[in-house]
């Protein structure tokens, strides 16, 4: 008799085992034997680690580990991670239900936005062909490569892109986009909180008159909530969005919105396919579940209220440091990105003898250990923000229920302290 291939097991692995007269739901397990006896004691693994965690003042920066997961999401992870399941048939599932819960054809879970960035590029360029999919980066002969990009477009997450082989085209007015397609154009891409010439409506209408699809990432582009239907509508035939930054969901997840099509030729590319240049993108059942939880989570939310409680908490800061000579206050909402209140603290550094960066690293050093917006005392830290050596960003919206005050008390102690000094 042949051994099961990894192939066969992840398509009928399920069938198999059940068909060798297996039932799972009524064998315990050692775990299960175990925790019948006494639930375990959890462990604090950043205590044991020596790891300090932080009040998060600063957004969903993934160096940070980006958001905290709604109590609603933990809960489903929990009970996801108990029980085994067939990763296709789960992918294939919860993009049935994303998609019909974000107005959009299909969806597909990732391990982040910049896995979307590459399993969908791959979607685009080898759609149909088989073997190209096990070809690509390095196998490109005969397949189309060229993405046109406005050069404003071009950023951190271009790997994502160039892992496919691709070669970027770079275009700045409307009327070089326009003459900027030849036989080689397979897509074009968009980044949605970037700067540029040409607009969203006129990208798509341009990519479309020439068959062309166009991706458009917004990863940190939500809320507000019908961002997540928003840019399909328009036509884009590809979005991508964090799952772990607005979403609230796992930090490794993403979603891939968009056209059926596209998105079955992405899965194709993706974990769990071996020979893919996806495979190392592993999205796991706990993930999958978690970010469909979260965006049930996400759905229940009013982009009013939530703007409200950011607002709420900026101005009990801004009230504990305003009376501190030259201190200003702002609250400040990017237009695209990360669009939520962030809190702008300038002075003047005559009166207060201290740079942001060094407000920044006193923050840090505290006991609890405070982490600020990175745009502080320094350059923009994401699209729309702004910086400067006497500027403090405080992001609001990460922070959780009483940490705005402990957060105002150590900016006062420590700003009062310069202004001293």
């Amino acid at each position: 008799m042949r051994p099961w291939s990894r192939r066969k097991l992840l398509g009928k692995g399920a069938q198999a085992v059940l068909a060798g007269g297996v039932a799972f739901s009524g064998m315990p397990t050692l775990e299960s034997r175990a925790s019948a006896k006494s639930a375990p004691e959890a462990v604090d693994y950043y205590q044991k680690l020596g790891i300090t965690p932080f009040i998060n003042a600063a957004g969903t920066y993934t160096v940070l580990s980006a958001s905290t997961m709604p109590d609603e999401v933990q809960a489903a992870i929990a009970l996801a991670a108990r029980q085994p399941v067939n990763l296709n048939e789960l992918l294939e599932a919860s993009g049935a239900y994303l998609a019909k819960k974000l107005r959009c054809e299909a969806a597909l879970v990732t391990s982040g936005a910049a896995a979307a960035l590459v399993v969908g590029t791959a979607a685009c360029i080898n759609m149909g062909n088989e073997q190209a999919v096990l070809g690509i980066p390095t196998d490109m002969a005969g397949l189309r490569n060229e993405v046109i990009v406005q050069k404003s477009h071009r950023y951190g997450y271009d790997h994502a892109l160039r892992n496919c082989g691709i070669r970027f085209v770079e275009v700045e007015t409307l009327e070089q986009y326009e003459q900027a397609f030849t036989e080689r154009t397979v897509m074009a891409h968009f980044f949605n909180a970037g700067p540029g010439k040409i607009s969203r409506e006129d990208w798509v209408r341009v990519a479309h008159q020439h068959g062309v699809p166009c991706f458009n990432d917004a990863a940190a582009d939500v809320p507000p909530i019908s961002n997540l239907w928003n840019y399909t509508q328009m036509g884009f035939d590809l979005v991508t969005f964090s799952g772990g930054k607005g979403l609230r969901g796992p930090q490794c997840s993403g979603l891939l919105l968009g056209r059926k099509d596209l998105i079955e030729a992405a899965r194709k590319n993706n974990s769990p396919n071996s020979n893919t240049i996806g495979r190392g993108l592993k999205v796991a059942k706990e993930e999958i579940v978690g970010l469909v939880a979260a965006v049930d989570w996400f759905l229940k939310q009013d982009d009013a209220a939530m703007e409200a409680l950011c607002r709420e908490r900026a101005d009990r800061i801004a009230k504990q440091i305003s009376a501190i000579p030259t201190v200003q206050t702002q609250v400040f909402i990017p237009e695209v990105a990360n669009h939520v209140p962030h809190l702008l603290i300038t002075y003047d550094q005559n009166r207060i003898k201290i740079t942001g960066a060094e407000v920044m690293q006193k923050m840090r050093e505290g006991k609890p250990r405070i982490e600020l917006n990175p745009s502080t005392g320094g350059a923009p830290a994401s699209a729309g923000l702004p910086g400067g050596p006497n500027t403090i960003v405080v992001g609001i919206w990460m922070l959780q229920a009483g940490e705005d005050m402990v957060v105002a008390k150590r900016l006062r102690a420590v700003l009062q302290e310069a202004a001293t000094a």
